[in-house]
């Protein structure tokens, strides 16, 4: 019991710590088009990420929960091993203002733990190799959405006096912000769920049948909420003006395009990348302007962090599971 519940105030400190670490996809934007002053902005991302419990069903966090390691692979120890491994990669990161994957990372530790506790046989194939796969697509579903929105405004707008256009895409970027807000709150929090709601079953509390409990539901999002209120700062810097940079309708280009993007994978049930959905968005909506308004060095940096998140994760969790193992039994 007592590891049970290491185990989940452990999740809701990770999911505490995503808030922070990923507030910068769902406001980088509308901080750097001077929308919002940041205190205001976290907030507003804050509201809605805590409301997206009511608007998206419950299908990422079952996929984390029986999609990724077989029931049988799972026990407290390995889901301790994973939730710790998830955490010590978010703080590197962020410490360090990368825009990596709180998804990947937790993914990538849960992942890595199973299988240092029964092999590679422990993985749920399909799901990694789904998951794998939205690493590229997600970002680039988010680019080519942002490049075509953006191409569509600016040829609707090319007459308008451009202190009008300003003035309209100032107001329609709450609405953007919100949206992706939302989003981010139902994709992202929902693995936290899926991680407690398993670690239950490993303990033996409910059956592998039963329905997420309501607790865990609104546990997870107050903690996703919380965090983001908290903020983080550096990687805003990087997702908002190291880039590119952006005016009001490129903001709510990348934001419509992200809040798209990550609607559609929470209600197919994939857990992506926010922080990689986001940074595609950014990077089509700089793209249009030519090529050279992307700072493809930055991306380059970040493409790294993204490539190297699940199996640094995987490696940590594997040595943290064999340490813990030395103390658990």
């Amino acid at each position: 019991m007592t590891l049970l519940i290491i185990v989940i105030v452990l999740t809701l400190f990770f999911d505490l710590i995503n808030g922070f670490h990923d507030a910068a996809n769902s406001i980088a934007t509308v901080v750097s088009t001077k929308v919002l002053s940041p205190a205001a902005a976290v907030i507003w991302a804050a509201i809605f990420n805590y409301v997206a419990i009511h608007f998206f069903p419950l299908h990422v966090a079952q996929e984390v929960a029986k999609g990724i390691v077989h029931q049988d692979a799972v026990t407290l120890t390995v889901i301790l091993a994973g939730i710790l491994a998830a955490i010590c990669w978010n703080l590197f990161t962020w410490w360090f203002g990368i825009p990596s994957s709180s998804s990947h990372t937790l993914i990538g530790g849960f992942a890595g733990a199973a299988i240092a506790k029964a092999g590679f046989s422990s993985i749920v194939i399909g799901g990694i190799a789904k998951i794998s796969a939205f690493i590229v697509l997600a970002p680039l579903i988010g680019m080519i959405i942002a490049l075509v929105l953006s191409v569509i405004i600016t040829n609707i707008c090319r007459r308008a006096v451009p202190s009008r256009v300003d003035k309209y895409f100032r107001r329609l970027q709450l609405v953007s912000s919100a949206a992706i807000s939302l989003a981010h709150g139902a994709n992202d929090a929902q693995k936290s769920m899926g991680i407690i709601y398993i670690a239950l079953i490993a303990a033996q509390m409910i059956s592998a049948t039963a329905p997420i409990p309501e607790w865990v539901m609104y546990a997870c999002q107050f903690a996703m909420a919380f965090g983001t209120m908290i903020g983080g700062w550096r990687i805003v810097k990087t997702m908002g003006q190291k880039i590119t940079k952006l005016t009001p309708f490129e903001g709510f280009s990348a934001e419509t395009a992200g809040a798209i993007t990550l609607s559609l994978t929470s209600f197919l049930g994939i857990p992506v990348s926010t922080t990689h959905t986001t940074t595609g968005a950014i990077m089509g909506v700089g793209a249009i302007k030519r090529l050279s308004a992307v700072r493809w060095g930055v991306t380059i940096n970040l493409l790294w962090a993204w490539v190297l998140t699940i199996p640094v994760s995987a490696l940590l969790a594997a040595g943290l599971y064999a340490l813990i193992n030395l103390f658990v039994k």
